[in-house]
């Protein structure tokens, strides 16, 4: 009787800790993909199943779910008239469907990235062409209003083939929500916006308004420490990773580490960042000539990182990763060669190690989950 007991214990025990998730898949759409894919995530064994996709979108590269769950937003990443778009969809946890909400004007050409608040209630936008980030009201339903702010940059960089002009490449909240820090591509900045979510006009630029960043090293995404007190910021040209101290819009450089080791001598193509759930461990993305995971320890006193590992991703061109809200998977985004792979995660040394799970979906490039 005692070991049926345990062992019902165990069982609720694991079912407890094991959670579904749903996965949504942005894409780009020039060649098989139909737009917005969505999966059943299986946190237990890192397990993938197929739920839905959208029937058609353009260039949904990346994507954000709502904190509810109940909605979702893309953005177009087109020029049409001189413009992208940014689309909202209703979304249906008990079938895994999306549904076309509304659109509206990005702004300017090819946005790139967006960013939710989390009541719901306003979503930023960078648009990666145009060179600008613009500020858009949301409707009680779910659906986008017109953006009521639009922040154009001007300018360009040291690096006359990449940083003509600005390139916003992305938007994010502060933890507290207060701010809005924006990497600029072209112009070697981060911008820092105070946000006031009151204001019709939410964003006015903050009391230090930017990082600025090593000349060519071309900013491209952020992630915040759990704890909120470091900041982390990856360079797609130069191939660095540069830790900050934050506090209420202000950051200070502590370090700067290459995401590649120290003998590589070809082109660095860095895409995305995570710090790890228990603050821990930091992972950036290479492309080009490197397709792998750039693995740091994060001492949690100084912020500072140390390089351990670099764990090569079974395809070509790692956009966007994610590592799951449990923290056992990581998942990379491969956009050449059309697939999603799935690795196990140690959460004690932070290394990777390759499962078996890898998914065939054209030209991933953003990867997001929600609780199911």
């Amino acid at each position: 009787m005692r070991l049926l007991l345990a062992a019902c214990i165990s069982f609720c025990i694991i079912s407890v800790s094991a959670q579904d998730y749903y996965l949504f898949v942005g894409t780009y759409t020039a060649g098989k993909s139909k737009g917005i894919y969505v999966y059943k995530f299986n946190s237990r064994n890192g397990e993938v199943e197929w739920v839905s996709n959208t029937d058609s979108s353009s260039n949904p590269s990346f994507v954000r779910i709502a904190a509810d769950g109940k909605h979702l937003y893309a953005v177009n990443e087109i020029s049409r008239d001189k413009a992208g778009l940014v689309v909202s969809y209703d979304f249906d946890a008990a079938t895994g469907k999306l549904t076309y909400l509304n659109s509206q004007s990005s702004g300017s050409e090819n946005p790139c990235h967006l960013s939710l608040t989390k009541d719901g209630k306003w979503l930023a936008v960078a648009n990666y062409s145009g060179g600008s980030l613009a500020a858009f009201p949301i409707n009680a339903d779910g659906s986008l209003k017109p953006f009521t702010q639009h922040i154009i940059h001007t300018g360009k960089g040291f690096n006359p083939q990449r940083q003509e002009k600005p390139h916003v490449h992305s938007v994010f909240f502060s933890p507290d929500e207060k701010y809005l820090l924006s990497p600029d591509l072209g112009l070697d900045q981060v911008s820092i916006f105070k946000f006031t979510k009151t204001d019709k006009q939410p964003l006015k630029p903050a009391p230090v308004p930017f990082i600025e960043a090593m000349p060519g090293s071309g900013p491209r995404h952020l992630d915040f420490s759990p704890n909120g007190k470091f900041l982390y910021m990856i360079a797609e040209l130069s191939g660095t990773v540069s830790a900050y101290t934050y506090k209420d819009g202000k950051c200070k450089l502590i370090q700067t580490a290459a995401t590649h080791p120290l003998d590589f001598k070809g082109q660095p193509g860095s895409a995305d960042i995570h710090v790890s759930p228990d603050g821990k461990f930091l992972y950036a993305s290479n492309r080009g000539e490197e397709n792998n995971i750039a693995i740091f320890s994060v001492d949690e006193a100084s912020g500072k990182l140390t390089a351990i590992a670099y764990q090569p991703v079974n395809g070509a061109q790692p956009r966007n990763f994610m590592i799951d809200p449990t923290g056992n998977y990581l998942l990379v985004a491969n956009q050449k060669t059309n697939n999603i792979v799935v690795f196990k995660r140690d959460k004690t040394t932070g290394l990777l190690q390759s499962t078996l799970q890898h998914i065939e979906v054209p030209s991933p490039v953003c990867l997001q989950m929600l609780k199911k």
